[in-house]
């Protein structure tokens, strides 16, 4: 069985850290951001990579250890031709514009989704960014393109069954851990969610399942190291149990059996 070097919320109680060693948010409001300034909602993404940059530097100087961000869900391919077309050429010009940048700052870069469904000059963009930041140890920053959290899932069962023929019974969560997206980092500890909303939207289904959830009403273009600074705060005042009491954690206490 292969072995994951991150405890898993569910089987095992993880540390929590004064700042989270993983930060994941849905960057949400781009388009409302612009059109309350008469913009065309193009606009808002473009300031969004703005506010992105600012982040992800934050983490950097924050201690950090992962940052990821929801770019492009499976469902988007649903919004106005026009938006997707210029959302994929922005992904492919900002990508070209700091990848360098984000190596020399010791940033991994990945992408996780079905990225097999972009073009063939951003698949290839993507996977030489990879190749460039493989060795990079700073922040793991990852962007999900194409994802969704249930393609997730079934993703991971149906490379676990080619790996497994035959196997029909027994599976376990450690044994289909390793095939998930996000098999090579710890769950995120906080969530944010930008704009207003108060959902999770299909992202990181299996790996939320005890992380703080954070809303704020802030659009993204308006997110940066102030508001991310006060989300951390938030989680900071917060008491993890992971299905403990009070009283337990107190304590220090871990009842549970480490699987991972």
């Amino acid at each position: 069985m292969v072995r994951l070097p991150f405890l898993s919320s569910t089987r095992s109680v993880p540390d929590a850290a004064k700042v989270p060693r993983h930060i994941a948010i849905i960057m949400d409001g781009n388009g409302r951001w612009a059109r309350k300034r008469l913009m065309p909602r193009v606009a808002g993404h473009v300031k969004g990579v703005e506010s992105l940059k600012e982040v992800i530097r934050h983490c950097l100087d924050r201690g950090v250890e992962y940052l990821t961000v929801f770019a492009f869900s499976s469902e988007n391919w649903r919004r106005p031709q026009e938006e997707v077309s210029f959302l994929m050429q922005l992904f492919m010009k900002s990508l070209r514009a700091e990848i360098e940048r984000m190596h020399r700052s010791n940033i991994r870069l990945r992408v996780i989704g079905d990225v097999e469904r972009f073009d063939k000059p951003l698949i290839e963009l993507i996977e030489e960014s990879e190749t460039l930041t493989a060795n990079n140890t700073a922040l793991n920053f990852t962007v999900a393109a194409n994802y969704g959290g249930r393609w997730d899932i079934m993703n991971a069962m149906q490379k676990f069954m080619a790996d497994h023929p035959g196997v029909t019974t027994g599976l376990t969560e450690d044994a289909l851990e390793p095939y998930l997206s996000m098999h090579f980092g710890p769950e995120p500890d906080l969530f944010i969610r930008t704009g207003g909303e108060t959902r999770i939207s299909n992202f990181l289904l299996w790996q939320l399942a005890y992380s703080e959830l954070y809303f704020t009403e802030k659009l993204w273009p308006e997110f940066g190291r102030d508001a991310l600074d006060e989300a951390i705060l938030s989680y900071q005042q917060r008491e993890r149990r992971f299905g403990r009491t009070s009283e337990q954690v107190a304590a220090g206490a871990d009842s549970s059996t480490d699987h991972a």
